[in-house]
């Protein structure tokens, strides 16, 4: 394995293992289309972030989209608890309004000849991620791409160890939760605020698309598995280590995007998985 590759694999990694535990308290919640909201509803904040900067390459953009993606959160909680909307409604009232906000703003605000559109950030290539090598006294100490999600991802690892009595109860019964005393608006907020910057900082490696699956998929596939809580999220990032590791390597036998293999072998696992627990029933039923 070449260096290039390495570094390819471990950006994924990161990102796979940062989106697989979050995405555990997503599926118990109910609440995993969040993620595909945050993912459309901040492209007001990376349009507007371009046409300050005027630099596609500017830290600003990621800036921008990570407001847009906490004010989607907040908008939601908003629609939902505050107004009584149902929460499928408020998901997709807020990340409709706002992906259509930010394809105007691109539409009329931006040059024509610009490579800034609509589908910007919803397509991203892991392959490409050993380009923005860093460089330190002549040593290779990672890529861009991986130091912008590593530092997150230590954040999701120590939020989720330090609280994880208090996300357990708030997953499970959030009115018990604040019988308990425990502040269910403060921790929402700062665990939507992660699913939020996660998502962002994920765009340029695997998209903003793509990133739903790894929210979504190993965690579902993980709770076929088990309904313990620590055991699903252990299951869900050995599932996408393993995701991640089949999927570099089929997608340079058959020559396509790295990004998409992942979740295509992350959809594979799912269905075996499935297939499995069906077909154990069955034999447990004839018993």
């Amino acid at each position: 394995m070449s260096l290039n590759d390495f570094l390819t694999l471990l950006t994924a990694a990161t990102i796979g293992l940062s989106c697989a535990i979050l995405g555990c308290f997503l599926v118990l919640r109910k609440v995993v289309m969040v993620g595909d909201a945050i993912s459309h509803s901040v492209l007001p904040g990376i349009a507007i972030a371009y046409i300050v900067s005027a630099n596609f390459n500017s830290s600003l953009l990621l800036i921008g989209a990570a407001i847009f993606g906490v004010i989607t959160t907040l908008i939601i909680d908003f629609f939902h608890k505050k107004l009584k909307l149902q929460e499928d409604a408020s998901i997709g009232i807020t990340f409709t309004w706002l992906f259509a906000l930010g394809v105007i703003i691109i539409t009329l605000f931006t040059e024509s000849n610009t490579d800034l559109d609509q589908d910007c950030v919803l397509f991203g290539e892991l392959s490409s991620s050993f380009l923005d090598k860093i460089i330190m006294n002549d040593y290779l100490i990672g890529t861009r791409s991986f130091w912008m999600i590593f530092p997150v991802f230590l954040i999701i690892v120590i939020f989720v160890v330090r609280g994880f009595k208090g996300l357990l109860l708030i997953s499970f019964n959030e009115e018990y939760a604040k019988s308990k005393g425990i502040h269910v608006s403060m921790w929402n907020l700062i665990f939507m605020s992660l699913v939020s910057i996660t998502t962002v900082m994920s765009f340029e490696s695997v998209g903003a698309v793509l990133v739903v699956g790894l929210l979504v998929i190993p965690p579902a596939t993980a709770y076929i598995l088990s309904n313990d809580l620590k055991k699903m999220i252990f299951i869900a990032c050995g599932l996408t280590l393993l995701a991640c590791i089949l999927g570099f390597y089929f997608s340079i036998l058959i020559d396509v995007s790295m990004s998409s293999m992942v979740i295509v072998t992350c959809g594979m696992l799912f269905f075996s998985v499935l297939a499995y627990e069906k077909l154990k029933k069955m034999l447990k039923s004839k018993k």
